[in-house]
């Protein structure tokens, strides 16, 4: 079996040059834009691409696609195209990579909301000294809302710091690092209890807005929202009167409903938020990071062992 496969990726040459080498009888090709990947997808049995490359037009014209190789976790856009056969496409992830970027990325805010980080960059900005207590991350408390691989691994970073951890999931279980999962319906008692209410869970239609205004009205005055999961599980308006009204201490936020976040909306203007163009996820190792699994997923794919494949979501059936 030697099928061809299509990386669809900026980097797509450095995937290639990791690739290649090891899977001599696989026509590889480099696609790093979708008028590339288009050309190329006829041929394609295999396309290893972000799940926000992913189309109707380039499902299509993959008229002999067997497996989507998805570089992220997420397969929201995926789920909603309209000609993808679920039936006949496997789909797989990049589940389980994401630990170290996501929980840097989740500590920077944290750090930069709790010492005031903007506060000082305009200090260095206008040269004027100003020192004030610097409150800390120790002994204050996280709820993490979505409990999966990267949670785990953020659980633990938290704990470095002397945190309390706390989960929300939709089953009850014990994790190392976790002082406690709450249950869904528990959230806003959760909620309460949040110096930090970090936001990791996907976005589908159970979770649309699910940090709505009930959650975010539960939290303490003092306490701080994270996001950096998927902009549409927030309830933005609800969180802008929040913010407005002091109801919490601020958010930090790397993943917006609307990308890349107009230029009116007021969450720019906001001295009490810190804002990321959704780079959470990313790293400048991030080829290094995908190549592992998706050369194991390869190397079971081509023996036709499918059902070892790694992070499956697909087919249907």
């Amino acid at each position: 079996m030697t099928p061809n496969l299509l990386v669809y990726h900026q980097y797509a040459d450095r995937f290639l040059r990791g690739l290649v080498p090891d899977f001599p009888g696989v026509d590889i090709v480099a696609a790093t834009s979708h008028e590339q990947a288009l050309a190329h997808a006829g041929a394609a049995e295999v396309i290893v691409a972000l799940d926000s490359r992913f189309d109707d037009r380039l499902v299509g014209a993959a008229k002999n696609l067997k497996w989507i190789q998805v570089l992220s976790t997420g397969t929201d856009v995926i789920d909603g195209l309209t000609r993808l056969d679920r039936r006949r496409v496997l789909i797989t992830t990049m589940r389980g990579i994401h630990g170290p970027q996501m929980c840097e990325m989740a500590i920077m805010h944290m750090l930069a909301l709790t010492r005031s980080l903007p506060k000082m960059l305009r200090n260095q900005r206008e040269h004027r000294w100003e020192r004030w207590p610097q409150p800390l991350l120790w002994r204050k408390t996280a709820v993490i809302l979505g409990v999966g691989a990267i949670a785990e691994d953020m659980a633990r970073c938290f704990k470095t710091f002397g945190m309390t951890v706390f989960g929300i999931s939709r089953a009850e279980r014990k994790l190392e690092h976790f002082d406690r999962i709450y249950l869904r319906a528990d959230m806003n008692q959760a909620a309460s209890l949040a110096d930090y209410f970090v936001v990791l869970a996907p976005h589908s239609e159970e979770n649309d807005r699910v940090v709505d205004a009930n959650v975010l009205g539960a939290m303490k005055p003092g306490a701080y929202l994270v996001n950096v999961s998927r902009g549409g599980v927030v309830d933005e308006d609800a969180l802008v009167d929040a913010l407005r009204r002091g109801a919490i201490g601020g958010a930090g936020l790397d993943v917006f409903s609307d990308e890349p976040l107009p230029e009116d909306h007021p969450l720019w203007s906001m001295d009490n938020v810190v804002i990321t163009p959704r780079v959470g996820g990313m790293s400048n190792v991030y080829v290094e990071q995908c190549l592992p699994l998706l050369s194991a997923n390869l190397r079971a794919f081509l023996a036709g062992d499918t059902a070892s494949m790694v992070n499956r979501v697909g087919p249907a059936s």
